[in-house]
């Protein structure tokens, strides 16, 4: 199982339904295509030292606490803190595949929070991320005597490092994307299908700004 279908086997659909006002088909419909476009922005705005810096902090501020009490203001500055300018572009990108921008743009303030929580529990929490399967994952077996990537200690300092190093590292096991080779590589692991050639240079615009 993918981090991607992990999120989403937990989402409250008929909730957040109700919430945006959508049927729970379409909400279900772009939850899909949302939920791995957020683990792709977040894992390639780290990276960089900047932005795993960045993203290490605001894991640490969600780790312990409910998605559900983020207020909009929070949630609209995490999305803005993942696709950076890009964000409009990336909605309508989205949009395009189902659902529309509206519903995309309401999706986005919501999921973002539960996908940090999700992250947090596995990069510093130290839950069991799942064991990616399937030929779409790039994930390789943990070599002998290596932590599991939900186990592995969070990046501090001078792990932090660019080109897939400390977070960027971890976050590609987590994903499936590994984390060698860069941004380009790892969002690969967490986008599905085509949606890795749809957003193309989009992800990673929150590290740009």
């Amino acid at each position: 199982m993918s981090a991607s279908s992990d999120i989403l086997g937990q989402l409250p659909i008929d909730q957040i339904a109700a919430q945006v006002g959508s049927d729970p088909q379409q909400v279900q419909a772009a939850a899909e295509q949302v939920v791995p476009a957020l683990l792709g922005g977040m894992q390639a705005n780290a990276a960089d030292a900047g932005g795993a810096a960045s993203l290490t902090e605001a894991l640490s501020q969600h780790q312990d606490r409910d998605p559900s009490t983020v207020q909009p203001e929070e949630a609209d500055k995490i999305v803005g803190n993942v696709f950076g300018g890009n964000t409009d572009q990336v909605v309508q990108q989205l949009g395009g595949l189902g659902g529309g921008n509206d519903l995309v743009r309401k999706l986005l303030p919501i999921l973002a929070p539960i996908v940090l929580k999700y992250l947090a529990d596995r990069v510093l929490g130290g839950k069991q991320a799942p064991q990616p399967t399937g030929s779409n994952t790039g994930a390789q077996p943990p070599a002998g005597g290596q932590e599991p990537a939900g186990q592995q200690q969070a990046p501090t300092g001078g792990q932090q490092t660019g080109g897939g190093g400390g977070l960027g590292d971890i976050l590609g096991s987590i994903l499936g994307g590994g984390g060698q080779g860069g941004a380009s590589q790892g969002q690969a692991g967490a986008l599905p299908g085509g949606l890795g050639e749809i957003l193309g240079g989009l992800l990673g615009g929150g590290r740009k700004q």
